[in-house]
């Protein structure tokens, strides 16, 4: 069975850090671009950053930019976001999703990508920064 499972996320003072893990499960991420989102309550999802199969890509909004890093780990066929500096607004379920890099680039024209190109999703992890 074709999975991703998110894990790593709770509950952290504002200026503190969290590392979500996307562990993949049933394929590879060789030629797949890895994004993740989030969703606060009440809000539309929206997308945090992309990172290519091999690494050699990344991508970030401007939101998260100099705080979150993604980063890969093919031999355990998972994918982090190292959050740092969080803040209150950061409070969200955070997905990963996996996507064909034919259809789905980690360069500022992820920004633009129809979530549907994505079509491997976890079932999300909560984080909640209190302030």
């Amino acid at each position: 069975e074709v999975q991703l499972v998110e894990s790593g996320g709770g509950l952290v003072q504002a200026g503190g850090s969290l590392r979500l893990s996307c562990a993949a499960s049933g394929f590879t991420f060789d030629g797949y671009a890895i994004g993740w989102f989030r969703q606060a309550p009440g809000k539309k999802r929206e997308k945090v950053s992309c990172i290519t199969g091999t690494g050699s890509s990344t991508f970030y909004v401007d939101s998260v930019k100099g705080r979150f890093t993604t980063s890969n780990d093919n031999a355990k066929n998972t994918v982090y976001l190292q959050m740092n500096s969080l803040m209150p607004e950061d409070t969200a379920v955070y997905y990963c999703a996996a996507g064909r890099l034919s259809l789905v680039s980690c360069s500022n024209s992820f920004k633009y990508t129809p979530e549907r190109y994505l079509g491997v999703w976890g079932q999300g992890t909560p984080v909640t920064v209190s302030s």
